[in-house]
């Protein structure tokens, strides 16, 4: 799914990449992209339909990624988003999902690491 690829694409972009001018593209193109997943989303609970399947498997370990996103691109995913953030709310809700995501406070303490070493910050 190209929405996928592209929001990888553009929060790496945000997150380490680049500054500038460059940085509000890529606040752009992660937005485009989030938006174009709620879009495919729609009022489903899930992207296959009623059913939790690969696509979620796919798509909810980003999810963790979410709040450091949302500082480093300077815009709120739930506003924007607010049926994006609604299926991981229901995802979460399966015990296989929120015990094997990664912790949100120590992907915030990995990123703010590394855009130090990398001179971002």
């Amino acid at each position: 799914m190209l929405g996928v690829a592209q929001m990888f694409d553009a929060g790496t972009k945000v997150i380490w990449k680049v500054k500038g001018e460059e940085h509000g593209a890529g606040k752009k193109e992660l937005l485009d992209s989030l938006k174009l997943l709620e879009a495919e989303l729609g009022n489903k609970p899930y992207f296959g339909g009623d059913s939790f399947g690969f696509l979620d498997i796919a798509l909810v370990g980003f999810y963790p990624w979410f709040r450091v996103l949302e500082t480093c691109a300077g815009f709120s995913i739930g506003a924007e988003c607010p049926k994006l953030i609604a299926w991981a709310k229901t995802c979460l809700q399966k015990e296989s999902v929120s015990k094997s995501l990664a912790d949100e406070k120590e992907i915030d303490e990995y990123v703010a690491e590394m855009r130090k070493k990398i001179g971002i910050e």
